[in-house]
């Protein structure tokens, strides 16, 4: 059986903001995007600006854009167009969609949210628990407990595809099933692994799934699937007028953009993408230096492609400036994932390099490179 290969080359050359000598190891914080995208969006303001409901010609076409937006974000998720919801962001999203269900949660209902979490699928449970009374359960970094923390008053298990944090993959379908036989929920954050592989909200049997469309190669946005049934049955907080689950009036322009991406990560094709990000994963584990400390699974099996990492006798914001002076993009910090650093005990968080399909052996090793120089190299001022 051939293994689908990437033309990394071909894909850069339709990213202007690739044309130049730094490498972007940043894409867990948000992707460069292609052209197509901008030209979309740009292409929207200039011929199709309007609202909807009009009885003219680019008020049509707006609402045309957003049927379009619909069907693009029902591929990329595996479900109907009627189940997507746009918002600002995730974590926009992801407090109205709690809220909304919080109609239906009594004091003493319980949550339970994990320590692998970004703080968007955990805040937004924390705040209903100040509001409600309802009672939140951290399950341990691992997952390893879910299941002992489940009672007959869990109404939801919320938990991530994967970390941003560690990279790790989670057996979604595993534990959708365990909430479902809880009688519980299994709400998704998706957000770090949309642009690292398919998601098929159907197959795993989620029943909310959140992501943010900037992490996959399209503009800041917020995405959302609701399964049909809690779509009908909850009564969500909008602006009346509004249709579905929508606040108010969406980002058209963006909405194009949108549909620009996922056509755009179409054409490329998931198997070419994840089979080159896997490559590149494992040449930086087999690369990096015996001193740095690295955070998760040292093998590209059961993870995705995102590095935390430390080197002795440096803080993570000297590693990142070090790097950053010498043109490779890094995080450093906790980037929201709040729990997973106070379960490693790491009060400064540590250093994120994240892999995208755009990335290229050569900028692999030229980071590998300036991290062995790291533990003796001055930091950059």
């Amino acid at each position: 059986m051939s293994v689908a290969t990437l033309d990394v080359q071909a894909v850069r050359a339709r990213f202007s903001a690739l044309q130049r000598p730094e490498a972007f190891f940043d894409g867990p914080a948000g992707t460069q995007v292609p052209d197509e995208v901008i030209d979309a969006i740009a292409d929207y303001l200039r011929h199709s600006n309007a609202n909807v409901g009009g009885e003219f010609e680019t008020s049509r076409h707006t609402e045309e854009v957003i049927a379009r937006a619909r069907d693009a974000a029902a591929r990329f998720l595996g479900c109907a167009p009627d189940e997507t919801i746009f918002g600002p962001s995730m974590t926009n999203l992801n407090f109205m969609l709690t809220r909304t269900l919080g109609r239906e949660l009594k004091p003493g209902d319980e949550v339970v949210v994990t320590k692998l979490d970004h703080d968007a699928n955990v805040s937004p449970w924390l705040e209903l628990a100040h509001d409600l009374g309802i009672v939140v359960r951290f399950a341990e970094i691992d997952l390893s407990d879910v299941e002992e923390q489940l009672s007959e008053r869990t109404r939801v298990i919320a938990f991530p595809w994967a970390s941003n944090a560690l990279g790790t993959l989670i057996d979604v379908e595993g534990i959708c099933g365990l909430a479902h036989e809880a009688g519980a929920l299994a709400w998704v954050d998706a957000v770090h692994y949309g642009p690292h592989g398919p998601i098929d909200v159907v197959g795993v049997e989620a029943d909310v799934l959140v992501c943010s469309p900037y992490k996959f190669y399209a503009p800041h946005l917020g995405l959302a699937f609701v399964r049909r049934e809690l779509k009908e049955r909850w009564r969500p907080y909008k602006a009346r007028p509004a249709p579905g689950y929508e606040t108010g009036t969406l980002q058209h322009e963006l909405l194009a953009g949108f549909v620009a991406a996922v056509e755009y990560i179409e054409s490329v094709g998931w198997d070419a993408i994840v089979a080159h990000e896997r490559e590149l994963g494992q040449r930086f584990l087999d690369g990096l230096p015996e001193h740095i400390r690295l955070y998760g699974r040292n093998t590209m099996d059961g993870r995705v492609p995102t590095f935390a990492l430390n080197v002795p006798g440096r803080s993570p914001e000297e590693v990142a400036r070090h790097l950053g002076g010498r043109g490779i993009f890094v995080w450093h910090g906790d980037y929201y994932a709040i729990e997973v650093m106070k379960r490693l005990d790491l009060s400064d968080g540590a250093v994120r390099v994240g892999i995208v399909h755009y990335n290229t052996a050569e900028e692999v090793d030229r980071l590998l490179a300036e991290l062995a120089r790291c533990s003796s190299a001055p930091a950059a001022g």
